[in-house]
């Protein structure tokens, strides 16, 4: 096997699925001019002609307008959703639920895990860094999270530190470290920022329409046309809504699918620290064995899917939304 040029088309891979993931983004703000182009020309006084005015379709200022309201709208809410991980991997960790694992520790099976943790961080030359461990959690995954590398941490499951052997253990970390010496995680707080952009726009049609739809019940008992242009707005909504779910979904799709591509990468890293596959071939073969595989009970496990070692949702309807290969 060249894990070399395992290593290459993976990157290759994720270049591409990272552009098309701005493509939706502006493939989503070109539906959003277009919905609000169809609605504009109903709200004028001449609402009640006869046709449809193309005419708003081809103005380059509403087209500007909506497609960089659109943008700013994901960007305003990614930086924000940004800002609260702002603490790096420790805030990631805190979210699911981690607890800090000591390094004075005198639990076997922690003192395992550090030792194990210690060892591929010389392996791939990369800090120590903090160590969490998800009690709650009976599964088996890990995660690693961060900005860069000075701030990443490891996080594990109570129940891969507990069921994992050594060997095993030390194939899932070499894993996780492999994501922080690629840069992975800059990448997944990146398509967290991103997806929570798309679903605040989702959010913010839901509430036009709410107004809109609401604003029309109330006013249309005394005025016809005030209800009637508060129902294009709830109709506008309506449709913003749907284009933000729309962008949701591919924002996952590709999401997923970049996450796959990393994972294959990571894979193929974690044997080049180890030199010995049978440990992560190991640790895979007790998931597919446990009842509980990898699956996380923790309610952030959809936010951050595409960060852990093995499929933390349950699975998925179809093949693709799936963020591990």
């Amino acid at each position: 096997m060249d894990f070399f040029e395992r290593q290459r088309q993976a990157k290759k891979k994720t270049g591409v699925l990272v552009f098309l993931f701005c493509v939706a983004v502006l493939l989503i703000s070109l539906l959003n001019f277009l919905i609000v182009a169809a609605v504009i020309p109903f709200m004028g006084e001449d609402r009640k002609r006869e046709g449809f005015d193309f005419s708003t379709l081809q103005d380059p200022s509403l087209a500007a307008l909506v497609v960089l309201g659109t943008f700013v709208i994901i960007c305003l809410a990614g930086l924000y959703r940004k800002s609260q991980l702002s603490g790096g991997g420790s805030s990631i960790a805190s979210m699911m639920g981690g607890r800090l694992v000591n390094m004075a520790s005198t639990d076997p099976d922690e003192q395992k895990l550090m030792n194990v943790v210690e060892e591929m961080a010389i392996a791939s030359s990369v800090p120590m860094p903090e160590v969490y461990v998800m009690d709650g959690e009976k599964s088996i995954n890990a995660f690693a999270a961060g900005y860069t590398v000075d701030d990443a941490v490891i996080g594990v499951t109570d129940g891969c530190m507990r069921r994992l052997k050594r060997d095993e253990l030390q194939g899932v970390i070499a894993h996780e470290f492999s994501h922080i010496l690629n840069q992975d995680m800059r990448l997944n707080f990146r398509l967290i920022a991103v997806v929570f952009g798309l679903l605040v726009l989702a959010q913010l049609g839901r509430l036009m329409m709410r107004i809109g739809f609401n604003s029309s019940g109330r006013r249309s008992s005394r005025s016809r046309n005030e209800g009637g242009g508060a129902a294009l707005i709830g109709i506008a909504g309506l449709g913003i809504m749907a284009s933000g779910g729309l962008g949701i979904l591919m924002g996952n799709l590709i999401k997923s699918a970049v996450s796959r591509q990393r994972e294959y990468l990571a894979d193929s890293s974690a044997v080049q620290f180890t030199r010995n596959p049978e440990g992560l071939s190991g640790a895979l073969k007790k998931i597919g064995a446990l009842s509980g595989g990898s699956r996380l009970i923790t309610p952030h496990a959809d936010e951050a899917s595409h960060m852990f070692f093995g499929n933390g949702m349950r699975k998925s309807w179809f093949s693709i939304t799936s963020t591990h290969p």
